[in-house]
C-alpha cells in the first residue's frame, strides 16, 4: 500500500473574514479569482496579481456563481433557485424554490455549458435535498432527490464520470455521465467518511479528487478508486471548497460561521482563501451558457 503523502500547510492568499467562503472558480474573461459568502450573499473577484477586490452584494443567500460564455455577468445559484447577476443587479429566471425553508448550495458548470446545483432544507432535513441541471433557457429539471446537503460537484477529464459529495451523508458518489443528453446513470458510494463532512470539491486531469473535510482541517485527495492519497491540513478548522489555478495552484476557501470565539482565537485566519502548489493541473471548467 503507498503511503499517505502530507503536504505542508497552504499560504494564504486573501485575507477575509467570510462567515461561508464557497464556490471558488476563475473567470477566464478577466483571470479573476471569484468566490463566495453564502450567509452574506456577497460575490467577490480577486485580481490576485494586483490585490484588487471588487463585491456584489444580493439580497439572498448565493452559493456558487458560474461565469458566463457570451453575456456579461454571471449564472447564479441562489436562496429562490437560478438566475443572472449582471451589473450587480439579479434577476430570478428560474425561481425552482420558492419556500422559504429550502435553497441552493454548491453548484458547477457541465462541459455543455449547464449549471448543476444541489439544494437543501435549511435546517438540514434528510431526504429533502435535489440535485438539479439548469440551461438557462428551459426550466430546470430535478434529477436527484432524497439527499441531506449536497455539496460538492465535479466530472473527470473524460467527461464520463460525474461526482457529489452530501456532506450530511458523509458520503462521496459518483456516477456515468452522459454529456450531450446531461444525465446521469445513477450515483453509487465512492467514498465513506465516517464523521467527517466532505464539502466542496475539484478533480485533476489525473482523475484524482481534491476534497475540503468541512471540521476535520483538512483537504484530502483521493484515487478515482476512493483510496486516500494525499492529505493537506489546513490552518483552519472550516475549508469549505477549492479549485485550481491555470499553473497547477490549489485555490481553498474556508469559513468562521459556528466557530466559538476561542476557536477563532486559534485560526484567526478562518473565512481566508489559501494558496496550496500541486504537480498537478485542474480539469478544464467550463463558462455557463451555449
Amino acid at each position: 500500500m503507498t503511503a499517505t503523502k502530507v503536504h505542508d500547510s497552504p499560504d494564504v492568499v486573501i485575507r477575509a473574514d467570510a462567515q461561508v467562503g464557497e464556490g471558488p472558480v476563475f473567470d477566464a474573461r478577466t483571470g479573476r479569482l471569484v468566490w463566495v459568502d453564502i450567509n452574506e450573499g456577497t460575490i467577490f473577484e480577486n485580481d490576485l496579481g494586483s490585490g484588487e477586490q471588487s463585491r456584489t452584494k444580493l439580497d439572498t443567500l448565493v452559493g456558487a456563481v458560474a461565469p458566463r460564455k457570451s453575456d456579461d455577468g454571471f449564472a447564479v445559484a441562489v436562496s429562490e433557485g437560478f438566475g443572472f447577476v449582471t451589473d450587480g443587479v439579479l434577476e430570478i429566471v428560474d425561481p425552482v424554490l420558492p419556500e422559504s425553508f429550502r435553497r441552493m448550495n454548491d453548484a458547477k458548470v457541465d462541459s455543455r455549458g449547464r449549471m448543476w446545483a444541489g439544494s437543501n432544507h435549511m435546517e438540514l432535513v434528510p431526504g429533502v435535498g435535489k440535485l438539479h441541471r439548469w440551461d438557462g433557457i428551459d426550466p430546470s429539471v430535478s434529477l436527484v432527490d432524497g439527499l441531506v446537503l449536497p455539496n460538492g460537484l465535479g466530472w473527470n477529464a473524460e467527461d464520463s464520470l460525474m461526482y457529489l459529495a452530501d456532506s450530511f451523508a458523509h458520503t462521496l458518489s459518483v456516477s456515468a455521465f452522459h454529456p450531450d443528453e446531461g444525465v446521469i446513470d445513477g450515483f453509487r458510494p465512492l467514498v465513506t467518511f465516517g464523521t467527517d463532512l466532505p464539502d466542496g470539491l475539484t478533480i485533476d486531469v489525473d482523475g484524482f479528487l481534491w476534497v475540503a473535510i468541512w471540521g476535520g482541517s483538512q483537504i484530502r485527495r483521493y484515487s478515482p478508486a476512493g483510496d486516500l492519497t494525499e492529505i493537506v491540513p489546513m490552518p483552519v478548522p472550516q475549508p469549505s471548497s477549492c479549485a485550481f489555478g491555470e499553473d497547477g495552484t490549489l485555490y481553498i476557501t474556508s469559513a468562521r460561521a459556528g466557530l466559538s470565539d476561542e476557536q477563532l482565537a486559534e485560526a484567526p485566519l478562518s473565512g481566508s482563501i489559501f494558496a496550496l502548489s500541486t504537480t498537478t493541473r485542474g480539469v478544464p471548467i467550463h463558462p455557463f451558457g451555449h
